[in-house]
């Protein structure tokens, strides 16, 4: 069973929190995912084998946290993660960010820097609430969403709600249209065969964001989910990297 954070913003945080040394690892999961899937579970046994502390929890609306899915938007998310960090863990840092999470890491580089030791993004999708949804809806569907919500298909179960909060709430927390300090060892990894998002966005990434250490590894055949063991071993690789960086 998780354990939970009551946040000041009035939601109900589900976690499940592991001692250890520091830096601790916290990793933050996708869009409509939880934290019981297989890239959190994988990094969570690595570190409880290595003794370091770990935290994977699930967003408001997502997994056993408090709130409806539809209800929610980046901006909620981003607080979510902030309040765990802040009251969860002690000290720097490292951020395992997967997908919506890599967004998610890169806000708190923005609001959080000094509780910060190093980055991993996995298939990083910041931004995608405009350029990926907004720019690729068709004027019908942003009809369609100017009265409320539309529905995406999925390849992972019943298509996605999109509301006209999480739209709007999106562009008040974009990352890549002003300055992204990253003053810390920084890794992106991507999958060529990311259905979900593209290569160019890791190329796009790199390119805007500035800091002193920072690499993209591409896995050639990849795809969005990057968790087969091959995928697994480059995350896990990528992690001890920075670790011996800070």
């Amino acid at each position: 069973m998780p354990d939970y954070l009551d946040t000041a913003a009035g939601r109900r945080i589900a976690y499940h929190k592991s001692a250890g040394t520091g830096p601790g690892i916290v990793f933050l999961g996708g869009f409509k995912s939880d934290m019981d899937g297989t890239k959190a579970i994988h990094l969570e046994a690595r570190a409880k084998a290595q003794g370091r502390a770990f935290l994977r929890f699930d967003y408001s609306g997502h997994g056993q946290s408090s709130g409806a899915f539809t209800d929610g938007a980046i901006g909620d998310w981003a607080e979510d993660a902030q309040a765990a960090i802040e009251a969860l863990t002690e000290g720097a840092q490292v951020l395992v960010g997967s997908s919506m999470g890599g967004w998610i890491s890169l806000l708190m580089a923005k609001r959080i820097p000094e509780r910060i030791a190093a980055l991993v993004t996995i298939a990083a999708a910041p931004d995608f609430t405009e350029d990926s949804m907004w720019g690729g809806f068709s004027d019908a569907q942003k009809t369609e969403l100017e009265a409320g919500q539309v529905a995406l298909p999925s390849d992972y179960g019943e298509p996605y709600i999109i509301t006209k909060r999480l739209i709007e709430d999106g562009r008040n927390n974009l990352v890549l249209r002003a300055p992204l300090p990253l003053p810390f060892p920084v890794r992106f990894l991507q999958g060529t065969a990311d259905a979900d998002v593209e290569m160019s966005v890791a190329l796009r990434l790199l390119d805007h964001a500035d800091g002193p250490d920072m690499r993209l590894t591409l896995l050639k055949d990849a795809d969005h989910r990057f968790s087969d063991p091959q995928a697994l071993g480059v995350i896990e690789a990528a992690v001890i990297d920075v670790l011996g960086s800070v």
